[in-house]
C-alpha cells in the first residue's frame, strides 16, 4: 500500500514541524540526533532536551560563526557547545543577530571539533528551506528510531533525504487562465506552477503568443512583497516588475516568471530581520551574513524548469544580474541577449544599489 508519505513528503512535514517548534529526528549512517529549531524553541522543550543527557550543541553556519568569532571546525558550520546554564535568551542571542550591537560579547564560545557533523549540516539546510533562522539545537540519540516512535516525532533518514534538500524542485502547471493587466489590456495568460516538494507556488505570466522557436523577451522576477506590493523605496524591485511588463506590452509578447523566493530566497521574516540590521548600519550583504545566510540563497533552476515546460529554450533576458544569465545557461536555457532594466533608483536605495553592484556584480 502507498498511503505512507514518501521522503519528499516527510521533508515537507519536517519543515512545518520546525516552524512550529516541534522537534524532528534525523538519522544517517546508523546514528541519529534530535533537532530543534533555535528560533521556535520553547523553555519547556529546552528543559526536556537537557533531561535527555548528552552534550547538546547549537549548530550555526560559518557566516554566523564569523560574526561571533566562533571556530567553524567543520568548514561550513560550527557546533557551539551549550553551557550548562544556557537558557533561551543565550540561544536566541547566538542564533539571532538582532542584539549583536547592544550585546556584542556572547562568548567565549567553544566549538565541538570531533565527531561527524553531517546531520548538523543537514539540520541547517532543513532550517534554511523552512525560512527560519539557520540555527538548530542538536543532541545525539542512542536509539533514534525508538525515540521518534515513542514521542510521535517525524523521523527522516538523511541518507536518502539529504540529496533532496539540494535537488531542484520540479514545478508542474496546475492551471492557466486569461488575465488582462494594465500593460496588456487585451489580456495575457497566467500560469500557476506548483513544485513537487510542497513548497510555495510560482507564476508565469505570458503576454501575446511568443514563438517557441525564437528567443522570448523574459524576466525572472523574485517575489518582493515590500517593493512589488507596498511600493518600498528601499529596493528597485517594484519599478523593475512594472518596467518589465511595460516593455513586454510594448513589444506585444513576453514571459514574466514570478518566483516566490522572497528576500533572495531567505523568506520575508528573515528579510525583515535583514532590514532591521540595515537600520543598524550594515549593508544588504553584511546583514545576510550576520543572519547566517549567503549573499543570495535563490534557486534559479526553478525558472529554467518553468521556461522549458512552456516550450522555450532561449530568451532575451531582462536583467542587471549576470548570475541569472549564468544560471539560465547552466540549466539549459540559452540567453541570446541581456536586456538592461535600470529603473527605480531613489535616495533611499542608492547605497543598496551600490552594494549590489560592488559585492554582487550587478550591472547598474
Amino acid at each position: 500500500m502507498s498511503f505512507a508519505p514518501n521522503t519528499t513528503e516527510i521533508l515537507s512535514r519536517a519543515r512545518t514541524d520546525l516552524r512550529m517548534g516541534v522537534p524532528v529526528v534525523l538519522t544517517a549512517h546508523g546514528g541519529g540526533v534530535l533537532v530543534l529549531a533555535a528560533e521556535t524553541l520553547s523553555k519547556e522543550r529546552l528543559q526536556d532536551l537537557r533531561a535527555l543527557g548528552g552534550t547538546p550543541v547549537l549548530a550555526i553556519t560559518t557566516r554566523r560563526a564569523e560574526t561571533l568569532k566562533a571556530r567553524p571546525y567543520d568548514g561550513d558550520l560550527a557546533r557551539v557547545l551549550l553551557p550548562g546554564d544556557a537558557g533561551l535568551a543565550w540561544i536566541s542571542a547566538v542564533a539571532d543577530p538582532a542584539g549583536d550591537l547592544a550585546s556584542p560579547m556572547k562568548g567565549p564560545l567553544q566549538s565541538e571539533r570531533s565527531g561527524d557533523a553531517t546531520l548538523h549540516r543537514l539540520a541547517l539546510r532543513l532550517a534554511k528551506s523552512a525560512h527560519i533562522l539557520p540555527a538548530a539545537v542538536v543532541v545525539d540519540l542512542p536509539d533514534p528510531h525508538a525515540f521518534a516512535r515513542d514521542q510521535h516525532l517525524t523521523l527522516i533518514n538523511m541518507d536518502t533525504a539529504g540529496p533532496l534538500l539540494t535537488a531542484p524542485a520540479h514545478p508542474h502547471n496546475v492551471v492557466s487562465a486569461r488575465l488582462p493587466v494594465a500593460a496588456a489590456p487585451e489580456g495575457g495568460r497566467l500560469h500557476i506552477y506548483r513544485p513537487d516538494d510542497g513548497g510555495e507556488e510560482h507564476y508565469a505570466f505570458e503576454i501575446g503568443k511568443p514563438h517557441r522557436d525564437a528567443p522570448v523577451l523574459a524576466r525572472i522576477h523574485s517575489a518582493c512583497f515590500t517593493g512589488d506590493v507596498m511600493g518600498s523605496l528601499k529596493c528597485d524591485c517594484g519599478p523593475q516588475l512594472r518596467g518589465a511588463l511595460a516593455q513586454m506590452g510594448e513589444e506585444g509578447e513576453g514571459v514574466l516568471l514570478y518566483l516566490n523566493q522572497e528576500g533572495r530566497g531567505i523568506g520575508l521574516a528573515n528579510k525583515m530581520r535583514a532590514y532591521a540590521l540595515q537600520d543598524q548600519g550594515f549593508d544588504t550583504v553584511e546583514a545576510n551574513h550576520r543572519l547566517g545566510f549567503e549573499d543570495d540563497e535563490r534557486d534559479f533552476r526553478l525558472g529554467a524548469e518553468i521556461l522549458k515546460s512552456m516550450g522555450f529554450s532561449s530568451v532575451r533576458l531582462l536583467t542587471n544580474n549576470p548570475r541569472k544569465i549564468e544560471m539560465m545557461e547552466k540549466y539549459g536555457i540559452t540567453v541570446t541577449e541581456r536586456v538592461p532594466l535600470k529603473l527605480g533608483e531613489t535616495a533611499q536605495n542608492r547605497a543598496y544599489l551600490a552594494t549590489k553592484a560592488a559585492k554582487s556584480g550587478h550591472l547598474l
